[in-house]
C-alpha cells in the first residue's frame, strides 16, 4: 500500500529506484511493475541507470490516493 503521506520530493530532483520507492513506501519491486505499465515514467543516467523525477513521484502519487 502506497504512503497516505504527500512524498517530500524536491520537484526537480532525481531519485534513484531505492529513494523512490522509500518516499512511496512501496517495494522496489512493486515500483518497477509500475514503471512497466507506464503508470509512472523514469529516466535513464548516461551509466543506464534509472532515475525518477520528483515532480513524478508527486504526480503519481496523487493519482493513486
Amino acid at each position: 500500500m502506497i504512503t497516505a503521506l504527500e512524498p517530500q520530493a524536491v520537484p526537480a530532483g532525481r531519485y534513484s529506484i531505492k529513494q523512490a520507492s522509500a518516499l512511496l513506501d512501496i517495494h522496489r519491486n512493486t515500483l518497477r511493475r509500475y514503471t512497466d505499465s507506464g503508470e509512472i515514467k523514469c529516466g535513464f543516467r548516461k551509466n543506464g541507470r534509472k532515475f525518477y523525477l520528483g515532480r513524478e513521484i508527486i504526480r503519481f502519487w496523487r493519482e493513486q490516493i
